[in-house]
């Protein structure tokens, strides 16, 4: 298995847990609202400690279309985004929210 089709079945052995539907407001931060829906893979670990992110495209089906690799100065933390049924118009919206303040990222999308 290569790279893209690991996180593809981690995608499917794991339920995904949408807590930032779309259009919601975040709980801590009232002025930031979800522009896709926002959640986690449930049982996974990420670099915060908490369950793998995962950004939700518009595209049918469950398939990795990229990932948000992350740096939080202010938080000293490092994380990896998971895409999935991501339009480049959806990613790159995704990619936007992680640009700000004292966080930056790159969008790593997955090879045609």
């Amino acid at each position: 298995m290569d790279y893209w089709s690991c996180l593809d079945h981690l995608m499917s052995a794991r339920k995904l847990v949408i807590d930032g539907p779309k259009g919601s407001s975040h709980k801590l931060y009232r002025d930031f609202v979800y522009p896709l829906d926002y959640g986690y893979l449930e049982g996974t670990v990420s670099g915060d400690g908490a369950g793998v992110d995962v950004w939700m495209g518009s595209l049918i089906g469950s398939a990795v279309t990229g990932v948000i690799c992350t740096v939080d100065l202010l938080k000293g933390d490092v994380e990896t985004k998971l895409l999935v049924g991501c339009t480049d118009e959806e990613a790159e919206t995704a990619i936007r929210c992680h640009n700000v303040g004292t966080q930056h990222a790159i969008l790593v999308k997955r090879p045609t």
